[in-house]
């Protein structure tokens, strides 16, 4: 019987991850040549940028076949202004291979990544690429991984020559070539084989019995085996292939059960047609099925399942496998198919930079607003934000390096020529303090049919937006209460000073309507019964003002970061650091770690090569939102601003 894995190979930019997709496939024969990635001719870089600058920044999916086990194989971006891309994959993957260079050892992305698998708990197995390069370690980079990655690592071999051409890597007998050592890391992971081992010793020491032990305990991502190897020589690959087979789990679910299923990815076919990349969980999606996406019925029109090499058409996409799905048109990232599945909703912190697109002619405005929402269906971190007023489009970043990419496939795939403003932090806004406010229908100046009472209460940092009823459900009709939940989430996306609000819960002190009305003998009049509109359009209003007495503060993200730096160049590297507002808190002869603004992180990443002779090597991560200090920065507004009343009241009902 076929068995299926979805495996993913994640790594830091450069180490040698897509190279290493290359040789899988290579050994699999589904390719017939070695792909470079220098030369831009791999099997996984198809975009045009891809090839030019020599990374991945889409992931991608192939598939071939080891033995009884098929592998749909998906190759994942390295660099961190992508690490959307790759959290997606996570939330469909049986098990990983974490590529590391045994020439640079662990660098800042691997380490994120490696938390975030160990996080997940996905089985996940060590490769150690390039020890057929000058400066190859593997002792040292075993030590170096234990220590910056995960104390679970076990070597799975040696390495002879490393650093030559002729590198290779030889795998021990037994897992560990300790069966003693192995057994008491067995044994410190499980409560069960430790009883056994103290049981029976010798018993529990049997090549076959540790040989299952381990297996069980990677694939419960207890241990992470390390392999040693080179994509290039093909070194050690056999045997991280064999690895793969026997040591990671296959993807499970049941074909005939209920069906569920998640959409990671979105693309568009040559027609302009939206493409949905699904992994099914559980049940068969059939062609001509219906589904509800987004309060909407859709129906599958065609399917196409990853099987040894591409994606070939099918007539349905059963438990386990990974597809492509034509039909779904409303289909967003994140989108579940049938019943949904209890996951981690976010890996990663959102993005903290944000830019102005600005087209090269004004007669491009129309058609680059459909391009980036093009954009944002296949990256749905990459959040628009519309302002109408300025007849501007802003889109939200991790880094520099993705402009430059939205930039070129902007000019590649719509023909759109366009520069961007510069970058800024998106901050946050979270209540001071209380506030509330009230308008009675009926009363001046009050010019809705409709009253609404609301009360703006702080939350803890992290919780959200809360709206909650301080009076009766049945004191006005339902729709009237959801127009108003709807209005304050949306109002909220900007508060006093333009940023989107957080942290807070609204609660509904006052209500009151206009009931159903006509004059004698007449159809029913707008004009002197309550309608969802004069709710959406008093909310605001209500909620500004309270919000305007609770007042608020602005709060900028906040990065920690770790920088590895030569010991002798630290006395220039500190000055730098004050200069961009970085606070050290754990400084040794090389290592500096503190928290550092978002907005200066880039700036850091330029000046580093001068200052530590390009040895310098930061890692950050986004830690947490911290109260700006000196006067609050503002974003302008890109609503009908509700805390002008009278400007207000001219938008939206063309009179004061």
């Amino acid at each position: 019987m076929q068995r299926h894995l979805n495996l993913g190979i994640l790594a830091h930019v450069d180490a040698g991850k897509t190279s290493l997709t290359e040789r899988l496939l290579l050994d699999a024969g589904v390719i017939d040549r070695l792909g470079s990635v220098d030369d831009g001719d791999t099997q996984t870089d198809s975009l045009a940028l891809e090839r030019q600058r020599g990374i991945t920044i889409k992931s991608a999916v192939v598939s071939f076949a080891v033995g009884d086990l098929t592998v749909n194989l998906i190759d994942t971006p390295g660099h961190p202004d992508f690490i959307a891309e790759v959290e997606r994959v996570l939330s469909v993957l049986d098990g990983a291979v974490l590529v590391v260079s045994a020439v640079e050892g662990v660098q800042a992305q691997t380490r994120i990544l490696m938390r975030a698998l160990r996080r997940l708990r996905i089985p996940t197995l060590l490769f150690a690429n390039k020890i057929d390069r000058s400066g190859a370690r593997s002792g040292g980079l075993l030590d170096e991984i234990a220590a910056k990655l995960t104390p679970a690592v076990v070597a799975a071999g040696t390495v002879r020559e490393p650093g030559a051409r002729t590198a290779s890597f030889h795998p021990y007998g037994t897992p560990s070539g300790d069966p003693a050592a192995l057994a008491e890391r067995l044994a410190e992971a499980d409560d069960a084989f430790l009883a056994a081992y103290l049981a029976d010793e010798r018993a529990a020491l049997a090549p076959d019995r540790l040989r299952a032990e381990f297996a069980r305990q990677v694939g419960r991502a207890r241990l992470h085996p390390l392999y040693f190897g080179s994509a290039i020589t093909g070194a050690g690959v056999a045997e991280l292939t064999r690895a793969v087979r026997e040591l990671l789990p296959a993807g499970g679910g049941d074909p005939d059960g209920p069906l569920s299923g998640t959409i990671f990815k979105i693309e568009r076919g040559p027609a302009g047609e939206k493409v949905a990349y699904v992994r099914l969980f559980g049940g068969t999606l059939r062609t001509r099925d219906r589904l509800l996406l987004q309060g909407r019925e859709a129906k599958v029109t065609a399917l196409a399942v990853f099987d040894r090499g591409s994606a070939a058409p099918r007539g349905e996409l059963p438990a386990g496998r990974i597809g492509k799905v034509w039909g779904l048109e409303a289909a967003r990232i994140g989108d579940t198919l049938g019943a949904a599945r209890t996951t981690e909703a976010r890996h990663f912190a959102p993005p903290t930079l944000e830019t102005v697109v600005v087209p090269g002619r004004q007669a491009e405005r129309g058609a680059l607003n459909v391009a980036l929402t093009q954009l944002a269906e296949q990256d749905p971190l990459i959040g628009l934000r519309q302002d109408d007023v300025r007849q501007e489009t802003s889109v939200s970043l991790y880094g520099e390096v993705q402009k430059e990419v939205i930039q070129a496939t902007l000019a590649s795939e719509y023909g759109l020529d366009v520069t961007f403003r510069e970058t800024t932090t998106i901050c946050v806004e979270r209540p001071a303090g209380t506030g509330s406010a009230v308008e009675f229908n009926g009363k001046a100046p009050n010019p809705f049919l409709a009253t609404v009472g609301l009360r703006v209460d702080p939350a803890p940092p992290g919780s959200g937006v809360r709206f909650r009823l301080g009076v009766s459900l049945g004191a006005m009709p339902y729709a009237f209460f959801k127009a108003v939940e709807d209005t304050v989430l949306e109002t909220l996306t900007q508060g006093l000073y333009g940023w989107q609000v957080a942290d807070c819960t609204v609660t509904m002190t006052h209500s009151g309507y206009s009931p159903r009305q006509s004059h004698a003998h007449a159809r029913f009049d707008k004009a002197m019964s309550s309608t969802g509109a004069d709710f959406r359009g008093l909310t605001p209003l209500v909620l500004m003002a309270a919000l305007r007495r609770a007042g608020t503060r602005v709060h900028e993200p906040i990065h920690r970061f770790r920088l590895e730096l030569p010991a002798d160049t630290l006395g220039a590297v500190l000055p730098a650091l004050a200069r961009v507002r970085a606070v050290p808190y754990g400084m040794g002869a090389t290592v500096l770690e503190g928290e550092i603004p978002a907005g200066r992180v880039h700036e850091l990443h330029l000046e580093l090569p001068t200052l530590t002779r390009g040895e310098g090597v930061l890692e950050s991560a986004f830690e947490r939102y911290e109260p700006v200090t000196g006067p609050p920065p503002a974003r302008p507004r890109t609503d009908h601003n509700p805390l002008d009343r009278k400007e207000y009241l001219l938008h939206v009902l063309r009179r004061v």
